[in-house]
C-alpha cells in the first residue's frame, strides 16, 4: 500500500485507500499470471520441456506471494482497526465498485476474500466481508470476438475434413514447422469421419476451436468441437513438437476422453486466453459432466475453484437432505474421512493421535499435500482443496460419524449442539477405494484395474514420488476406470528412498530367525516383498506378475531413481494409446 494509514481517518477515507490497494495487488497477480502463462507457447516451440516444469511451479506459487505481501500492507496500514467488521464491510463496498467493470470479476472477488481470510479467522462465512455469493450475474465486459476460432467446411467427405483440420492446424498456432500437416490432417479426418458416421451425422460443417492452444508438461492441445448439423462432437487435437517438426500424436473425440485429459488428478494447464469466465463455460458445453469448479482448476484458478467447489456445496445442502456420513472403505489410521451419499466429495480431517506405526506428524502430512498440490500429479494424485472453518448444522451429520469424530479428531472438529465447525479439512474428488473395488467389480473390470494399478504405481516413479503404502485401500478407481492414490501418509519423494536388494541368508539361524537378522533403515525399501505386502488376492496378484513383474526387481526402482536425478521429463500420456495416430514417435505429451 502506498503510504501508512492512521487511526485518525474515518472509516470512509480508510476504505477508500485499502479497497484500491488490494485491486492493485489483483491486477499485480493477473499480470504475473498472465505472463508466465503467455511464456508456455514459447517453451513448446523450443522444446524447453524444463522451462515449461518450472514455470508451471513459479505460477503455482505466485498466488500465495502475492497474498502475503498485500495482507502485510494492509495490517501495517490498518494497525489496530485492522479486525473491524464495520470497515472491513466498507472496504468490500469499494472493492466491488472498483471491480464491477472487470472481465475477471469472479477472479477478483474470491482475490478479496483470501485477504479477508487471513484477516479474519472467520467461522463459517460473513457476507459482510466476503463475497460468498457473487454480487454479478455474468461478465460486464465479453472480449470482442469471443473464446473460439471458427473453422468452415467448404466440401463434403474425407477431402473437405482434411481441408478442415489442415486449415485448423496451419492458422499461425504457434512459430515451429509441423512435420507434415497435410498427412496428420489426412489421418483426424479419418478418425473424424468414422465418429460422425457412428453418431448418425453428416460430414462435418464447422469446427469451434479455443483461440489459444493448452500447454502443459511436452504437450500442446487444440480444444474445441466439430459441429455437423444437429450433431456436436467434441474435438482435440493432441501435438508434440519432435526433433522433425509438430505433429498430432492423438486425436480425442468423445467427451469421457476429454474428462480424463481435464482430470482432477493432472496438473493445471497454461492457455492465454485472458478472463476464464468465457472459455470455461464453453468447456463446460464440452464436458457437461465435470463441475465448473474442476474447470477454473483445470486452467490454474485453483483458487476460484475452490470458491466455485463451496458455492456448490452450499446448493447442495440447500437443495437435498443428504446427511454427512463415513466414507466407504478400510479406515484410515491417519484420517477421518466422510462424504454425503448425493454429492460425490470426500472431506479428509486429520485424526488427533496416530499409532506408534504410523511414523508421521500433523505438519508432516500438511507438507506432503502441500507437495501434492505443487508437484506433476501425472493422472495419478487426487488434487485437493484445504478448507478452514467449514461450519455445518449438526443435523446434516450421521450418529456415528459425530461418534467418530468426536472421539479422534476433537482438535479439529468442534461439534456443538446446533452447529459442526471443521475447523482443517482436505477436499477431495470422491473415488471408489481399489479394495472395495476388487471385492464388488466384474472379474474382467478388476482385472484391467489391477493392470492399471501396476501401471499408476509406475507413472507415479516416473515423475518422482513414491507412494509409501502400496496397499490397494491407499487407492482408488475413478468413473473412468484409472486407478489414483488418495493416501498421502507416506508419501514422499522417490529419491528419498533406499531401494535394497534382500540379502540372502547365510546361515539356518539367520534363514528361521523371528525377526530380521540384517539392518534396514527407516527409509528402505526391498522391491522383491512388494508381492508379500501388496493385499491382492492371488489370483489378481498374478495379474500384476503378469505385466509388472518388474515392479519387484530392484532394478527398476534405481533406474527410475537415475533417471528422475538426471532431471529427465518421463513421457506420460493423457489419453489411451488408441487414441495416437498411427506412426507416431515415442515423445509424449502430458
Amino acid at each position: 500500500m502506498a503510504r501508512p494509514l492512521t487511526g485518525e481517518l474515518s472509516a470512509s477515507r480508510l476504505a477508500n485507500l485499502a479497497a484500491p490497494a488490494i485491486a492493485e495487488a489483483f491486477i499485480d497477480h493477473q499480470d504475473g499470471f498472465a505472463e508466465i502463462t503467455r511464456r508456455a507457447r514459447g517453451r513448446f516451440e523450443r522444446r524447453d520441456w524444463h522451462g515449461a516444469v518450472a514455470d508451471a511451479a513459479a505460477r503455482l506459487d505466485l498466488y500465495g506471494r502475492v497474498i502475503d505481501r498485500i495482507e502485510r500492507g494492509v495490517r501495517d496500514a490498518l494497525g489496530a482497526r485492522v479486525a473491524d467488521g464495520l470497515l472491513w464491510a466498507a472496504i468490500k463496498a469499494v472493492y466491488s465498485g472498483l471491480i464491477a467493470g472487470r472481465d475477471d470479476w469472479e477472479l477478483a472477488e474470491t482475490f478479496f476474500n483470501s485477504v479477508t481470510r487471513r484477516v479474519f479467522a472467520t467461522v463459517g462465512v460473513d457476507p459482510n466481508i466476503e463475497f460468498v455469493a457473487s454480487d454479478f450475474d455474468g461478465p460486464p465486459v465479453r472480449p470482442e470476438g469471443g473464446v473460439v476460432r471458427t473453422y468452415r467446411a467448404h466440401a463434403a467427405g474425407t477431402r473437405g475434413a482434411t481441408d478442415l483440420v489442415e486449415a485448423i492446424l496451419r492458422d499461425g498456432w504457434f512459430d515451429a514447422p509441423f512435420e507434415n500437416a497435410r498427412r496428420d490432417a489426412w489421418l483426424v479426418a479419418e478418425r473424424l469421419a468414422t465418429r460422425l458416421r457412428d453418431a448418425g451425422a453428416g460430414p462435418a460443417e464447422r469446427a469451434e476451436i479455443v483461440r489459444a492452444p493448452f500447454f502443459r508438461r511436452k504437450g500442446a492441445y487444440l480444444v474445441g468441437r466439430i459441429v455437423a448439423g444437429q450433431t456436436i462432437v467434441p474435438l482435440v487435437l493432441a501435438l508434440l513438437n519432435t526433433e522433425r517438426g509438430i505433429v498430432v500424436d492423438a486425436v480425442l473425440l468423445e467427451e469421457d476422453d476429454l474428462s480424463v485429459l481435464f482430470s482432477f488428478t493432472r496438473s493445471h494447464f497454461h492457455v492465454d486466453v485472458g478472463p476464464p469466465h468465457q472459455l470455461v463455460r464453453f468447456l463446460h458445453r464440452l464436458m457437461p459432466n465435470k463441475r465448473i469448479a474442476e474447470l477454473y482448476i483445470a486452467v490454474g484458478y485453483h483458487k476460484h475453484g475452490k470458491t466455485e467447489l463451496y458455492r456448490d456445496l452450499l446448493r447442495h445442502l440447500r437443495e437435498s437432505d443428504d446427511r454427512f456420513e463415513l466414507a466407504p472403505g478400510t479406515p484410515g489410521m491417519v484420517m477421518a474421512v466422510f462424504t454425503m451419499p448425493g454429492y460425490d466429495v470426500v472431506f479428509k480431517i486429520i485424526r488427533d493421535r496416530f499409532p506408534a506405526i504410523k511414523p508421521v506428524t500433523r505438519q508432516g502430512i500438511q507438507k506432503n499435500y502441500r507437495l501434492v498440490f505443487r508437484h506433476d500429479r501425472a493422472g495419478r494424485l487426487v488434487e485437493a482443496q484445504e478448507f478452514e472453518h467449514l461450519k455445518f448444522d449438526r443435523r446434516r451429520f450421521a450418529d456415528d460419524l459425530l461418534l467418530e469424530l468426536g472421539r479422534h479428531a476433537a482438535q479439529t472438529v468442534d461439534v456443538g449442539d446446533e452447529d459442526v465447525v471443521v475447523h482443517h479439512a482436505y477436499v477431495e474428488r470422491r473415488v471408489v477405494p481399489l479394495d472395495v473395488y476388487v471385492r464388488t467389480a466384474p472379474e474382467e473390470s478388476v482385472r484391467a484395474i489391477v493392470a492399471d494399478f501396476g501401471q499408476a504405481i509406475k507413472d507415479l516413479a516416473a515423475t518422482g514420488i513414491f507412494p509409501g503404502e502400496l496397499l490397494p485401500k491407499n487407492f482408488g478407481v475413478t468413473r473412468h476406470g484409472r486407478i489414483v492414490c488418495y493416501d498421502y501418509d507416506e508419501l514422499s519423494l522417490l529419491t528419498d528412498f533406499t531401494f535394497r536388494r534382500m540379502p540372502v541368508a547365510t546361515s539356518p539361524d539367520e534363514e528361521y530367525a523371528d525377526e530380521a537378522w540384517f539392518g534396514v533403515g527407516p527409509r528402505d525399501v526391498f522391491p522383491e516383498e512388494i508381492p508379500s505386502f501388496i493385499g491382492l488376492p492371488r489370483g489378481l496378484r498374478a495379474v500384476l506378475d503378469e505385466q509388472h513383474a518388474d515392479l519387484y526387481d530392484v532394478r527398476f526402482w534405481t533406474g527410475m531413481q537415475e533417471r528422475v536425478r538426471g532431471e529427465e521429463i518421463v513421457d506420460i500420456f493423457p489419453y489411451r494409446a488408441s487414441l495416437r495416430l498411427p506412426s507416431r514417435p515415442g515423445g509424449a505429451g502430458g
